[in-house]
């Protein structure tokens, strides 16, 4: 497997495990000028970017991913990542169907980071 393809994987493994479990702990994944476009509506930094995460009007979360697509970026060394899946919210057992863009980029100590976030529901 292509390293660009586990450091995605990776990522949203951790991502989506840690955001089912206490969302409000996603801070570290993303840097100060990192930018989240969820449904519309855009923050930038880390801070901003988990206040939003953790205000979200659910007490449960579970993603389902469906795939997960990953491309490298050679003049950043990062790497694009789009993922497909299902949101069960709640007690609420029929999935909601979501897509989001991650890239993540290298930090200055070699540890990626995601740069941009990107989430939308597929509502017909």
């Amino acid at each position: 497997m292509a390293e660009f393809q586990q450091v995605g994987e990776q990522f949203c493994q951790h991502y989506y495990r840690t955001f089912d479990t206490n969302r409000s702990s996603l801070a570290p994944l993303y840097g100060e000028q990192s930018m989240l476009t969820f449904e519309g509506e855009q923050f930038q930094g880390a801070q901003n970017i988990a206040q939003k995460l953790a205000a979200l009007p659910f007490q449960k979360v579970q993603h389902q991913i469906v795939k997960c697509d990953c491309h490298p970026n050679p003049s950043e060394n990062g790497v694009i990542i789009f993922v497909t899946g299902n949101l069960l919210v709640d007690d609420n057992q029929n999935p909601l169907k979501f897509a989001q863009v991650f890239y993540l980029k290298k930090g200055p100590t070699g540890n990626y980071f995601c740069q941009n976030d990107l989430f939308r529901l597929n509502i017909g």
